[in-house]
């Protein structure tokens, strides 16, 4: 059985404000038993902070390299836990950067993943990634999207074709803009969140591990509602629109061959059907019956 725990926090501007930030939820999911635990993204440096009415320029994280002194210290406080969070990456084309996860454990970096997906209010910032790769970990092989990737099916397919079992899913995901609800859990945004982190779950039989923000940020309300779902799609443990940890325990590799077993998402697809360019044959699965 392998315990995960999924943040829902509000992370500012200060990189080593948010480590800090970071470091006390560790050794609380440390003390609940926690061996993989998943922050939002841009955790480390916080997100874009968007203008205010009648105000007239964003303000940009400040880059952190992927080898620089913040990803290092991260390295070091996850200690023998498996740790994804995310961050503002330099180095982009054109000298924008990426939003980047990163999934470490004291061993060093076992995974990168680059936002590929870019919602308008993003792409005068930041840069797009280009692919969808699992990788191997302590705890088994897994796979990482970032907020908006989640929207788009082939993006967590993609990782479970590469062999993910677990899809960590890390965000910064605002409830609506225009018709925010006057309760938070009745937004229609949060209900997308939900929605989808149940569906990609159940879509690819993998264990989902939803982090997202909390809080304010300039004109943005961020939604919580971190949570783990397990491959038939039950959330087994959430923060709700509240700031928190979401604990669960787990067998990942037994409950993905035993969503498997009955009926095969991954296994019964028919690549050929689905026109050029969808769905590429070859791909490692894992647990296939």
């Amino acid at each position: 059985m392998t315990r995960i725990a999924a943040a829902a926090a509000p992370y500012g501007h200060d990189a080593w404000t948010a480590l800090a930030s970071i470091e006390r939820d560790l050794h609380a999911a440390r003390e609940q038993g926690a061996e993989l635990v998943v922050f939002p993204e841009c955790a480390i440096g916080g997100y874009l902070l968007e203008p205010m009415p009648g105000e007239h320029a964003p303000v940009l994280p400040t880059p952190i390299d992927l080898d620089g002194p913040e990803i290092a210290r991260l390295i070091e406080i996850a200690g023998r836990m498996v740790v994804c969070a995310g961050f503002t990456e330099a180095g982009g084309p054109g000298d924008k950067p990426y939003s980047t996860a990163v999934c470490v454990s004291g061993a060093g970096i076992h995974g990168v993943h680059r936002k590929v997906h870019l919602p308008p209010g993003e792409r005068f910032a930041y840069a797009a990634g280009d692919r969808f790769e699992a990788f191997d970990t302590p705890l088994g092989r897994m796979g990482m999207l970032v907020c908006y990737d989640k929207l788009f099916p082939e993006a967590a397919r993609a990782l479970a074709l590469d062999g993910a079992q677990v899809i960590a899913s890390i965000a910064a995901w605002p409830v609506c803009r225009q018709r925010p609800a006057a309760r938070m859990e009745d937004d229609r945004q949060t209900r997308h969140f939900n929605l989808t982190d149940e569906a990609r779950a159940i879509e690819n039989q993998v264990v989902w591990v939803s982090s997202n923000q909390s809080g304010t940020l300039g004109p943005l309300t961020f939604l919580g509602s971190a949570k783990v779902v397990d491959p038939d799609g039950v959330v087994l443990a959430t923060t709700g629109c509240a700031e928190g940890l979401a604990v669960a325990e787990i067998a990942i590799n037994a409950s993905v061959i035993d969503a498997r077993i009955g009926i095969d998402h991954l296994g019964d697809r028919r690549p050929a059907a689905y026109g050029p360019g969808v769905g590429a044959s070859g791909a490692r699965v894992a647990g296939m019956i």
